[in-house]
Parts: C-alpha cells; sequence; structure tokens
C-alpha cells in the first residue's frame, strides 16, 4: 500500500502534464509530424543553364539581420538596391544596402576571367557574394540569385519563406554578346509602361538587347522633329483600325535609360525601303508618283516601297537616322530591308548603297533583315536571318557567303524563336505562317551550326522577334513570349554541352511558379512537366 501511495502523485502529475499538451495541440496520438521545410534550389535549376556548376556545403539563409554589401561605385550600389527593391516586399526584411559589415549577400567588382558579362556566385552557410569584371555581370548574378530563391520572393507582399540559398559556386558566362529580343510596336502600339513591363521580363533571363520595330506601313511610332507628319499622321492608327500612338522624343528616352538600368541596349529599326507605307502616307512627296496612299490598318505586306530615284528620300533618311542616332547610346541601327517585293533589285541594292554610309555617317552600325546579304553589306553590318529550315538552299547560300566574306549573323529563324507563332492550331493568338511552334521545337537547335556554311564565328547571337499583327495588351505579348523567350535566351547564353530538352523541360517547368508570382500569363506547354501546385 505504501508503494501505491507513493507512485500516485507522481503518475497524476504526468498524465496532467499529457493532457495539458494534448489541449494545446503539441500532441496527439497518430498526428502527422510537422511539415518539412521546402529544400533549396539547386545550383543548377535556373535558366539559362549556368556555364559550371558546383555544389557544396550547407546553404545561405536571408534573415532579417541580412544586409546587402556593395562596393563603393554608384553602379554596384544601383545593382544592389535593384535586389533590395526585389526581396523587401516578400520577405518582409529592411535589407539595408550598405559598404559596411560581413557576411549577408554581397556584390563585388574584381578583376579576372569573367568576361564583359560573366560573374561567380558562391554561397555558404555565412553569407552569399557574386563577384564580376562589370556591373552587367554582377546584375546578371543576381538574376541567378533570384531564382535560387522561392518563387514566391517574386510577391509584392510578405511570404512565409524560408528563404535559402543553395551552397556552392556558380561561374558563369555568356556564349553569345548579342542576345536579344524584339518588340513590334508598329502594328500595334505599346506604351511605354508596357515596354518598361517587358524589359523587366528579359532582364530576368539575361537577354541584353532590345529591338524596337519603330515603323511599318500600320504605323510609326517615333517622333522626328524634320519630318513631323510621321508620328502626328502615320502614327494615329494600327492594324485593325484603333487609336495607334507614338513615343515623344522624351519617351523613347525614358525606354532607353529604363532598358539601361537592366544592362539592355536598345536598337531601334526603321524598315526600309518597303514596310512604309505609314512615312508614304504622312508625305507625298516620298511616292514616285507624288500621291500619298491611304493610311493601312490591314496585314499584308510587300506592296509598299520608298521612291529609290527621288533624292528627296535621302534627305528623309538622312534626318531620320540624325534624329534617332542622337537618341540612341547603342552602337546599332536597323534599316529593315526584309520583304521589298515592290523594289527591284537593283532599286534595292541601290538604296542600300546610299542609305548604309548615312548610318556610319551618325557613328551607328548597320543591322538589316538578312536580304541585305542580297545587296552589298557595309562593313561590320550585321545580317538577322529570319528564315525557315525548309528556305531555299539558294539563299541560305547567299547569306552563309555573306557570313564567310566577314558580316556578322543573328539568329532569329521563324519557324525556332518568332515569338508569335502560334503554339497549336487552336492557340488563340498569333500566326502560323512559319508553322506551328511548340516549346519544344523552339529550344531545339543549335545557333552554331543551325546555317549551312556559316563558319560559327560570325555567329553573333540569338534574337526572339515578337510582332503584333494579334497582339494588344501586355498579357498577349507574355502568353506569346514565355516559355519560349525562355530558351532562346537559354541559347544565346548557355554553352551548347548544357543543351539538352529533356533535362532543360525541368529547369522550365520550375519557372512556372515564377511567372505565377510576377503575375506573367503563360502558356502552359502539355510538353512540359508544370508543377501540380
Amino acid at each position: 500500500m505504501r508503494r501505491n501511495h507513493s507512485t500516485t502523485p507522481r503518475l497524476t502529475r504526468v498524465l496532467g502534464c499529457l493532457l495539458l499538451v494534448a489541449a494545446a495541440g503539441v500532441f496527439t496520438v497518430g498526428a502527422a509530424p510537422a511539415p518539412r521545410a521546402a529544400a533549396a534550389t539547386p545550383l543548377d535549376r535556373v535558366v539559362p543553364a549556368p556555364a559550371s556548376v558546383e555544389p557544396a556545403g550547407s546553404p545561405y539563409r536571408v534573415t532579417r539581420a541580412t544586409r546587402v554589401r556593395v562596393d563603393g561605385s554608384d553602379e554596384v550600389r544601383r545593382t544592389g538596391e535593384y535586389l533590395a527593391g526585389i526581396l523587401r516586399p516578400s520577405t518582409g526584411y529592411p535589407l539595408p544596402v550598405t559598404e559596411q559589415g560581413s557576411g549577408g549577400i554581397r556584390l563585388h567588382l574584381a578583376r579576372g576571367s569573367f568576361g564583359a558579362e560573366g560573374y561567380r556566385l558562391s554561397s555558404g552557410p555565412k553569407g552569399v557574394s557574386i563577384t564580376a569584371s562589370t556591373p552587367a555581370g554582377l546584375f546578371h548574378g543576381v538574376q541567378t540569385l533570384r531564382q535560387l530563391l522561392p518563387a514566391s520572393v517574386e510577391k509584392k507582399s510578405v511570404q512565409p519563406g524560408p528563404w535559402r540559398i543553395a551552397g556552392g559556386t556558380v561561374e558563369d558566362r555568356p556564349r553569345y554578346g548579342y542576345r536579344g529580343a524584339m518588340l513590334d510596336v508598329s502594328r500595334h502600339f505599346f506604351t511605354v509602361a508596357q515596354v518598361e513591363r517587358y524589359i523587366d521580363q528579359l532582364a530576368l533571363y539575361k537577354i541584353n538587347t532590345l529591338h524596337l520595330h519603330l515603323s511599318d506601313d500600320q504605323g510609326w511610332r517615333i517622333a522626328i522633329d524634320s519630318w513631323p507628319r510621321l508620328a502626328a499622321y502615320g502614327g494615329s492608327t494600327e492594324v485593325g483600325g484603333g487609336r495607334g500612338g507614338y513615343f515623344t522624343k522624351a519617351e523613347y528616352r525614358q525606354i532607353v535609360r529604363y532598358a539601361a538600368s537592366r544592362y539592355l541596349e536598345v536598337v531601334p529599326e526603321i524598315d526600309m525601303p518597303g514596310h512604309t507605307n505609314a512615312a508614304l502616307a504622312s508625305y507625298a512627296r516620298l511616292n514616285c508618283n507624288g500621291t500619298a496612299p491611304p493610311l493601312y490598318t490591314g496585314t499584308e505586306v510587300g506592296f509598299s516601297s520608298l521612291c529609290v530615284p527621288k533624292e528627296v528620300t535621302y534627305d528623309f533618311v538622312d534626318d531620320v537616322v540624325r534624329e534617332l542616332a542622337a537618341l540612341t547610346p547603342g552602337r546599332y541601327l536597323h534599316i529593315g530591308g526584309d520583304e521589298a517585293h515592290s523594289t527591284s533589285h537593283a532599286d534595292y541594292v541601290k538604296f542600300m548603297d546610299r542609305v548604309q554610309p548615312i548610318v556610319a555617317r551618325y557613328g551607328k552600325t548597320v543591322i538589316g533583315w538578312h536580304q541585305l546579304t542580297g545587296a552589298t553589306p557595309a562593313k561590320g553590318a550585321l545580317a538577322q536571318y529570319w528564315g525557315l529550315d525548309g528556305t531555299g538552299a539558294a539563299e541560305k547560300a547567299q547569306v552563309a557567303k555573306a557570313a564567310q566574306n566577314g558580316t556578322g549573323l543573328i539568329l532569329s529563324p521563324a519557324d525556332r524563336v518568332y515569338l508569335d507563332m502560334k503554339y497549336t492550331a487552336t492557340t488563340r493568338l498569333g500566326t502560323k505562317w512559319a508553322g506551328l511552334v511548340e516549346v519544344k521545337r523552339s529550344y531545339d537547335w543549335d545557333p552554331g551550326s543551325y546555317l549551312p556554311g556559316a563558319p560559327a564565328s560570325a555567329i553573333r547571337g540569338v534574337e526572339a522577334p515578337l510582332w503584333s499583327e494579334t497582339l494588344t495588351t501586355s498579357a498577349d505579348i507574355e502568353y506569346m513570349a514565355f516559355p519560349r523567350l525562355a530558351g532562346a535566351a537559354e541559347l544565346g547564353w548557355s554553352p551548347a554541352v548544357t543543351h539538352d530538352w529533356a533535362r532543360y523541360k525541368v529547369r522550365l517547368a520550375a519557372q512556372g511558379p515564377r511567372w505565377t508570382a510576377l503575375g506573367i500569363s503563360y502558356y502552359k506547354s502539355p510538353q512540359v512537366p508544370w508543377p501540380t501546385s
């Protein structure tokens, strides 16, 4: 009996404690274990694929104590503020940008073998460092850092985290120096805000060139002081008869500055001698018969041409190139040259012989669509190939010969990376003249060996054009661009040895939640194993 008396109070206390714990919900019979925090994103689960990845050690965790440490230069500080501006809303952390302290996230310029745009990202329990030789390299490293954090880091409200960055080292640099995307603002006009939104999306995938298609039959989209009716009248409509629009010089400068802040160079295009109805409608004297045609709101091509024999044509070109070059700090000015079906071959050659020196006179390098190779490309000029896999051998040989003679090539095969091509026959937007282009087809080719006879050394890079005959909103742009834009970016950035559809589609699938967090409307291709939740 004494044994019972001595153990009863202790048993009562134990049972009481268990009841209290159970009541608090901490201990219940048969309860599932607490969910484990998601593992850090592997270092190689990013797009474009990095050149080299070495996983090692424990991850770094971004916390309330984390600082973004920068060198003293203004450009590095701006990139630090850009990074902190992305992370603060979702983490809820202050993330001060400072030149003081240790640990945290460090952005650092240093001499090394990084090249003009490469970087090294190192991560461990004590912090993350991004090192590059240039501010552009640091900025690209920041894009990799973004993708190593959970997709919810892109949201504009506080999210639960945790915010882990996998341990190890990424060494990275681009395959090609020209990695572009073209936006057609002529068939349908897009505002400064819409263009800036697209720039932000391009920057995430290390695109470094924004090609703006500023003129076409349906609309002229840049103010030219010496020819004011180009914008005021020629820019007053668009495909389908909408109100159109144009950029003032101040607005164009704003786009150029914004692109530069994301390390993109703007390449303006004035398409000529064809695709010029908006200009011809604005000024009768540019027409061979002296009569201005009506404004055009359809989608046919090849019916318009500047008047090659008239001297006023070259006064016009000189004025436009002079004013546009003065607004554009970048190296290039695109003169179009495609689908000039209403210009004879002899006139086309004469026109290009007259116009290319004008571009050089104002300090710019010519880019033209690959039909430029049917004339005589200027020294240093780039030809942008937009043919198909099935383009005739003679046309491909002409382009390849120009490349053998020193003309650089930008590859934009329409049945691979024209982002306005329909994905499938039921795609609501886009066209299909170049065929249906699903995500795998868009990705599964090698720029270095694509064009027979063209030296690999002639390939300057890859550009993904987006024509806007059927597009009117940012959501339209995004649906046609994503996911294919990411693949074009990888073709331009990543080493050829990393190109593998089976692995790429897994990395691409991981981008889906990020696009959702960013509010990007994208095509959920059945070829890609998107996350189910």
